[in-house]
């Protein structure tokens, strides 16, 4: 469990400065005073109150606690990491069975976006600042993204060379802007949404 040890001129204040370098809330840690400030003889030998403020609820530990109850439940075994920085946590799954590796993610993501979705909720659930939490397993995020850029391209070269619109299948709203945002810079093309979810789909048209 991470922790870390700081001294100030006041409890609340060395708390306060510990919650801050770890990136966390009041309700995510354990706090031991170790030495309680005092003023010295005569303001003489004063000394800084020292905390030690340990993690025992936060945001990595709460995303772990999720997804240790999850694979169990599927009955799969796997090898992740959580990583929380700048009010993002990363949760990745970096060894796991081919097998299982589709079971979790789910056609075109959609249950690796499901498990996001809940994992989210369970790291915010009584939080003030809300954090963003990215669910991935090895690095199929961004193979899905380089996917479908390359599809962009393509059906958008389709739409030139037979002068007509352009449906694709039905894709999320992360994956629609992809395409949207792939396309954004070409000239003669046009992309929209159509359809309503969990249909909604992109249109690929001219100018």
């Amino acid at each position: 469990m991470k922790n870390v040890t700081i001294e100030r001129p006041t409890v609340e204040e060395a708390v306060e400065a510990a919650l801050k370098e770890l990136q966390v809330e009041k309700d995510d840690v354990e706090i031991e005073v170790i030495t309680e400030p005092s003023k010295g003889f005569f303001g003489l030998g004063s000394k800084d109150a020292k905390v030690r403020v340990t993690v025992t609820n936060g945001p990595e530990e709460r995303a772990k606690k999720f997804l240790d109850i999850l694979l169990k439940k599927m009955d799969i075994e796997a090898l992740y990491e959580a990583k929380y920085s700048d009010n993002v946590l990363n949760v990745d799954i970096v060894k796991i069975g081919e097998e299982d590796k589709g079971l979790v993610i789910g056609k075109r993501g959609k249950n690796l976006d499901e498990i996001q979705f809940l994992m989210n909720l369970m790291v915010n659930k009584g939080r003030e600042n809300y954090i963003r939490v990215i669910f991935n397993v090895e690095d199929y995020r961004s193979k899905r993204e380089d996917t479908l850029k390359r599809l962009a391209l393509k059906m958008a070269d389709k739409c030139r060379y037979y002068k007509h619109k352009v449906r694709l299948e039905p894709m999320n709203p992360y994956e629609r802007r992809i395409i949207h945002s792939t396309l954004q810079d070409e000239k003669d093309i046009i992309t929209y949404s159509e359809g309503e979810e969990p249909y909604r789909k992109v249109v690929i048209d001219l100018k």
